[in-house]
């Protein structure tokens, strides 16, 4: 049976990318552990490998060395077809960029995942109460232009949960927001850790939203400090 504080579970985890000759280091032989329902901030410069690592968690980018476990499974070892049911059934992913489609409106941003996996739309309660939580569930049929940062910012953040997925892993989430903005989205995730159990690694250049964490790990050249 899979001991609690080894729900995700890297060991001596490397990446190195290639620029023309020359080899670049990404991760350096890292080893980290998560909790079930732990949350993690990871901070450091940029460059110094922590979106790399958010991609190998999440299953869109695979290591050259070592062996990451996720809920006991190594998914570094997984075929093509197992990885992708892993990043759509148990994983949700907040970027930077919100990476939300312009055409669609809020509600059809977040349904996407649901449809793409169940062939058609969830229970309209459950897309109500995920909008609702956020304070959007009367702009629904808003479209992304129509709305300011932290506003996509919180609609990324459903468009993540709607599988239930029980890992949630943010890419600095907070980048492009202003203060407020940020802490609300950090108080959201705390939120989800907090009520719902969800495990949370999420990567920061900010202070503030690293602090609401249960634990911080800085990160320099590919390794964690």
């Amino acid at each position: 049976m899979m001991a609690e504080d080894h729900f995700i579970e890297l060991t001596e985890v490397t990446k190195i990318y290639h620029q023309g000759d020359n080899p670049v280091v990404a991760l350096d032989h890292v080893n980290l552990n998560l909790s079930k329902g732990g949350f993690i901030a990871i901070t450091g410069k940029s460059g110094c490998g922590k979106s790399t690592l958010i991609n190998i968690l999440g299953g869109l980018d695979s290591p050259d060395q070592g062996r990451v476990m996720i809920q006991g499974e190594d998914i570094s070892r997984m075929d093509d077809r197992r990885l992708t049911l892993f990043r759509r059934d148990r994983v949700g992913i907040i970027f930077q960029f919100f990476n939300l489609l312009p055409i669609l409106n809020l509600e059809e941003n977040i349904v996407l995942p649901y449809l793409l996996r169940e062939g058609s739309n969830p229970p309209a309660a459950k897309i109500e109460r995920l909008l609702q939580e956020i304070g959007l569930w009367e702009r629904r049929h808003h479209h992304p232009h129509e709305l300011s940062g932290g506003e996509m910012q919180r609609v990324a953040i459903c468009r993540a949960l709607i599988n239930d997925p029980e890992i949630i892993l943010a890419d600095e989430p907070t980048g492009n927001l202003d203060s407020a903005s940020g802490r609300q989205v950090v108080e959201i995730l705390r939120r989800l850790r907090d009520e719902q159990g969800k495990t949370i690694l999420l990567v920061t250049h900010s202070q503030e939203g690293a602090s609401m964490a249960d634990r911080v790990i800085q990160m320099r050249d590919g390794k964690l400090l």
